[in-house]
Parts: C-alpha cells; sequence; structure tokens
C-alpha cells in the first residue's frame, strides 16, 4: 500500500427511491426557507464595506447573530442557522474576492495611472486591512514591516485620489447579493443518520426527522447538501468525497490534441474522440431556438415550462453522458502521461449569424473544459496549456503560415498536407515540447 497518496476532493450523488411525501416535503422546504432567511439577512448586515473587517475569518459574525436572537425567532435548529452564516459569508468573500479581480484589472489597464500609482493601488488591493481602512475611510495602520512599505508608496503618489478611485470602483462593482430561491440547504454530520437503506434528515419540529428511502446504500460522514424538487417529489443529495489519485504506469506518452465543436478532440495522430458531438448540440441548439420563439409568440398563454426544463435537462445530461464517455476513451486509448492542449479563446462577440452565435453560446466548452481537468487529475494525467494564436493556420512541419480549405490544411512553403484539426494537435504538442510559448 502506498503511504501519502495524494487525494482529491469530487462530488458525488444521491437521490430518493420513492417519491416524498407531500407532509415530508413541506418540513424540508421550511427548512431551506428559514436557512435562505438567514442568508440573506447575512448578505443585507454583513455584505457591505462597514463589516469587511468582521467577515474574516467570521467568528465574530458568528458571535454576533448567536446574540441576535434571529435564530429563536425563526424557530431553525442551531445547527442549520450557523451553516447558513458561514454559507453566506463564503458568497460575501467570493463577492469582495471578484471584485478586488475587477479593479485589479481595471488598474493595470489604466493608462491615466503611474506605474508607482498602480503599485500603491495594487498593494492595497492585496493587503486586508489598508483595503478597508481606505473605502471606510480611516487612516492606514498596518504591521511594522507593512506600514514601512506602505508609507514609502504613499510619499510618491497623490493619495486622495487614489483613495477616491478605489471607493469609486467598489461602488460600482461590488453588487448586493440576495436570494429568492429556497432550492436547498446544507446539513451536518449531527443533523441526519443513515439507516434503513435511506437516511434521516432533522426538521425544524424537536425530536423529528424526516426518513427518505434511498437508490444506493452507501453512508457518508461530511457535510451534505440537500436539494429540492418538489416538482418531482424527490431530493438530490450531494457529497463531497475525498478519492485517491491512480497513478498507472503505462500513462507514458505525450499527446498534443486540438478542440472543436463538431469532434470534441482530435490527437496529433489523428484519433478523434467526441464526433458526434456536434450533432448533439446542433440538435439541442435547434431545440432550444424553436422553443425560445413558440414561448415568446404565446407567452401570455403559457405560464410555465415545467416540460421545457424537464427536457432541456434530459438534452444536458445526454450531451454531459456523451462528453465524460468520449474523455474516458481518451484515456484509455492515448494513455498520456502529458496532453499538450490550446488555450480556448474567451466567447465572442457579435459575428455573421445569429444562429452561429447560439450555437457558439450552447457550445459545452466549459463542461468539457472542467470534466477534462477534473479526470487528468484523477489519473495523474499533466495538462499544459499552450498559446493558441494561429495554431490551425501554422505548418506543424515548417512552422511558417498556410491556408485552410474546407478542413484540409495546405502549405504552399514546403508542400505540407493534412487535416486542419491534426495539424493544430500536432502544434500544441510542438509548441508544449519548447517550440512555443507557455501560458
Amino acid at each position: 500500500m502506498k503511504m501519502n497518496q495524494k487525494k482529491l476532493c469530487k462530488t458525488v450523488c444521491q437521490h430518493n427511491r420513492e417519491p416524498v411525501s407531500a407532509d415530508d416535503m413541506k418540513k424540508l422546504q421550511e427548512v431551506a426557507e428559514d436557512y435562505r432567511t438567514v442568508k440573506n439577512y447575512i448578505y443585507q448586515r454583513y455584505g457591505g464595506i462597514g463589516s469587511l473587517s468582521k467577515i474574516y475569518p467570521g467568528y465574530t459574525v458568528q458571535n454576533e447573530m448567536t446574540k441576535d436572537g434571529l435564530r429563536e425567532r425563526l424557530g431553525i435548529p442551531s445547527v442549520y442557522y450557523y451553516l447558513a452564516i458561514f454559507d453566506a459569508l463564503g458568497d460575501i468573500k467570493c463577492q469582495w474576492t471578484d471584485t478586488k479581480s475587477k479593479i485589479l484589472k481595471l488598474t493595470g489597464r489604466n493608462d491615466g495611472f503611474t506605474e508607482k500609482e498602480k503599485h500603491y493601488l495594487r498593494f492595497l488591493l492585496k493587503v486586508n486591512n489598508g483595503f478597508e481602512a481606505v473605502l471606510n475611510q480611516k487612516q492606514v495602520v498596518l504591521k511594522p514591516e507593512l506600514q514601512k512599505q506602505y508609507d514609502l508608496l504613499a510619499r510618491e503618489v497623490e493619495v486622495k485620489k487614489l483613495h477616491n478611485y478605489l471607493c469609486r470602483q467598489v461602488r460600482r462593482h461590488l453588487g448586493k447579493l440576495h436570494t429568492d430561491i429556497a432550492a436547498g440547504f446544507s446539513i451536518a454530520e449531527r443533523a441526519y443518520r443513515y439507516a434503513d437503506h435511506g437516511i434521516y434528515i432533522s426538521v425544524k419540529q424537536k425530536r423529528k426527522r424526516v426518513f427518505i428511502p434511498l437508490t444506493d446504500h452507501n453512508q457518508y460522514q461530511s457535510q451534505l447538501y440537500i436539494k429540492l424538487y418538489p416538482d418531482k417529489a424527490g431530493i438530490e443529495i450531494k457529497v463531497p468525497i475525498q478519492t485517491a489519485v491512480r497513478e498507472h504506469a503505462d500513462y507514458t506518452n505525450q499527446v498534443g490534441v486540438s478542440v472543436g465543436m463538431c469532434t470534441m478532440f482530435t490527437t496529433d495522430g489523428g484519433n478523434r474522440y467526441g464526433e458526434m458531438l456536434g450533432s448533439y448540440q446542433t440538435e439541442y441548439a435547434d431545440w432550444i431556438r424553436k422553443q425560445t420563439g413558440s414561448y415568446m409568440r404565446n407567452k401570455a398563454d403559457n405560464p410555465g415550462r415545467i416540460k421545457y426544463r424537464n427536457k432541456k435537462k434530459r438534452y444536458e445530461e445526454r450531451l454531459h453522458s456523451y462528453i465524460n464517455q468520449e474523455l474516458n476513451r481518451f484515456l484509455r486509448t492515448e494513455k498520456p502521461r502529458i496532453v499538450y492542449i490550446p488555450r480556448l479563446p474567451k466567447p465572442g462577440g457579435k459575428g455573421v449569424s445569429k444562429k452561429l452565435n447560439h450555437y457558439n453560446t450552447l457550445w459545452q466548452r466549459g463542461y468539457i473544459r472542467s470534466r477534462f481537468t477534473q479526470k487528468c487529475r484523477e489519473h495523474s494525467v499533466e495538462i499544459v496549456e499552450v498559446i493558441g494564436k494561429d495554431i490551425s493556420k501554422e505548418c506543424s512541419r515548417c512552422g511558417r503560415l498556410g491556408e485552410k480549405r474546407e478542413g484540409i490544411f495546405l502549405c504552399e512553403a514546403c508542400g505540407y498536407q493534412t487535416e486542419e484539426k491534426i495539424n493544430a494537435a500536432k502544434n500544441a504538442k510542438k509548441r508544449g515540447l519548447g517550440d512555443g510559448v507557455l501560458y
């Protein structure tokens, strides 16, 4: 047995075996509604700049909320109450992180700032105490080492102008968090118990638990998330688990791949994976367009979209199942140690055709990349992203720019001719091995 084996986190799901009774679903919805109420209360009370100093690490908020009396007014069990608090705090922290990232990018692109001014702003964005002090118009007081660095930076810039800039950008980009949907709730170990081929879940009534028979007999000991589907009389339990990273002695190859909308992966050796992806996505996109048009024409007489959502989910599940199946086949067949893949560009703006734009919008690029990354991590496969610029136009043999005609790449300089996607995959491998610049 290997010691200190690497592990990674993945999510597995459990489902109800039998329909959940209306009475039991109502009890679970009561918990979800109170969970939502607590989160919105935290968003409103601690989501602004005045509470920035309280949310790290969050125990100040926990202590204040213990004394607040909201739990007693709602009658929600403490286990759900505190989970909702820290869940909301996590959302607030993520929002602050996103806001800082946006301001950091804007600062770097702002030609009106000198390099010293940009350096000063970056310093404040990375030092929480300084950032919080500026937003709340307080004197910046830091630890001695940081204070010395701050004082040196502040002497060389117009502090008031830069502080006003930070405040304006925060007001512009920091939104107000709120949720109107009570779709589920997190649950700790002491609020549930696996037994009798199902799970017993605590509800608001004291010493009462709702029993849900499950489709599998697996039992877990971790924080879970219960997602409710009242219209289907069902639930979904999301379970984070630690799984061992597998290492394969025969995974020794270095593989270059190109990514496409019609064929998911094409390798430098000419193998193709996910050749039906384009057909599935086209069928899905055409159905979406047809349903959207029908809905807009009959909106007044068509208030519900339950059938639409259910069929849309079936389309997506079929797509995702196919993608995962082909990714598994790719790993089994290619046995890669390293995969060289072009960095995909961000979704573009308007194109020549609304229909093509719609297909591009529904392209499962994000899902493919996330599942590919996860599966490679599970099998100890390294992913190397390379520059994607001109990767399909450059000749993989001589390096000069060629032409693409109906899916075929032609190089007039050396006469090389091959399939466009194979040429791109060979260039990905070539750049990954050192003939190009890596990200």
